[in-house]
């Protein structure tokens, strides 16, 4: 959101310091030469003040008190509104090289989400406000904290493509997660949690999203659910917040229940596996890339369906399967017919285009 000092008066010019130095000097018919006799001051240092060159310091704003009868205060402040002037024009300046790219990001649906307040017009205030929802001082520090290359990688050139969407997705994540109650990471408990969460993948999301959520925060675990931004293609990604909490970012990409849990195991087997200085996304489709992601795809799959039992149940020779066997079999294991329909699918034991409507359809109520 827009913080009120953006909106702060500003005047399009301040005189300097040196400025009322040089009338007040000829208003008593003083030379520079004097004044540097009356304060000690080098000749070249009243000159330097005079023509802006250098700051009028704490203990010269004293000694010209001391001099004309003028208060410190005064001259200690007209420094600092001729700083802060000079700070706000230099930065104008910066901003205003940086329209463009404001230009490639999805406005007007994080104004819609309510991550950003109701834009001016002003393309400066604009780039301005962008800033402070990343929470970085420039476009430089935009691309250190965000658009480094280690930062995305299951498909890395979609990332590259777009990465001002996917960017503000993730620091969309961010902020969320900073509203919640996390404790210390506790890989112990966090296993646990899984084990739980696991038993909701037949519930509804208004019932398994604040259990996922309360299970994983207790682990030092932040999942937040986060609608996908336009070229975004985000569905799902993995970041430690810090050293003590973890986070698991959700979007609805593919809006179908065995590829939301499949995405939730997949980075919760990052979690547990893999470093905490990498980030971890799944974005676009095809193939996973890298062993890290290879890994995190297994575990996840023999979590969700235990391999020994998918393996009885799955074979390359089998005869086509029947929505009863899929419900029989996911009853068995207990988990919601439509991830084993996607994982069967996925390992080409049966078409895509049959069973899908044993997949449960979510919607968020944002989405």
């Amino acid at each position: 959101m827009v913080t009120e000092n953006i909106n702060e008066y500003l005047p399009d010019s301040v005189s300097s310091p040196g400025e009322t130095l040089l009338e007040v000097l000829e208003e008593r018919e003083m030379t520079q030469a004097e004044l540097s006799s009356r304060t000690g001051l080098a000749r070249k240092t009243i000159n330097e003040i005079i023509k802006g060159k250098n700051a009028l310091t704490p203990e010269t704003a004293l000694q010209l008190e001391r001099v004309f009868n003028i208060s410190a205060r005064f001259w200690n402040n007209l420094e600092q509104n001729y700083r802060e002037y000079l700070a706000y024009a230099n930065e104008q300046a910066e901003l205003a090289n940086c329209v463009e790219w404001v230009k490639k990001f999805p406005l007007s649906e994080m104004v819609r989400k309510k991550y950003l307040g109701v834009l001016p017009k002003d393309p400066i205030v604009k780039v301005r406000t962008l800033l402070q929802f990343f929470g970085v001082s420039s476009v430089e520090q935009w691309r250190e904290t965000y658009s480094k290359p280690q930062f995305a990688y299951r498909r890395s050139k979609a990332f590259e493509a777009k990465p001002e969407p996917l960017s503000a997705w993730l620091r969309m994540g961010e902020i969320e997660s900073q509203k919640m109650n996390l404790r210390a990471f506790d890989k112990q408990r966090f296993e646990i949690a899984l084990l739980s969460i696991r038993d909701l993948t037949n519930e509804p999301p208004a019932r398994f999203v604040t259990q996922i959520q309360k299970l994983c925060a207790e682990a030092g675990v932040a999942v937040v659910f986060v609608p996908e931004l336009r070229n975004s293609t985000a569905s799902g990604a993995t970041r430690w917040l810090s050293p003590k909490h973890a986070c698991i970012q959700l979007s609805l990409r593919y809006k179908t229940n065995d590829h939301l849990w499949f995405t939730f195991f997949h980075e919760a087997a990052h979690i547990l596996k893999h470093g905490k200085k990498e980030v971890f996304l799944e974005v676009a489709s095809g193939s996973p890339e890298g062993e890290k992601e290879m890994e995190a795809n297994s575990w996840a799959g023999d979590f969700l369906i235990p391999r020994a039992a998918y393996s009885q149940f799955a074979s390359a020779g089998k005869r086509r399967y029947t929505k009863t066997e899929i419900r029989h079999f996911a009853a068995s294991v207990g988990i919601a017919p439509g991830i084993v329909v996607g994982r069967l699918q996925h390992d080409k034991y049966l078409d895509f285009k049959y069973c899908n409507d044993l997949k449960e359809k979510y919607r968020w109520e944002y989405s």
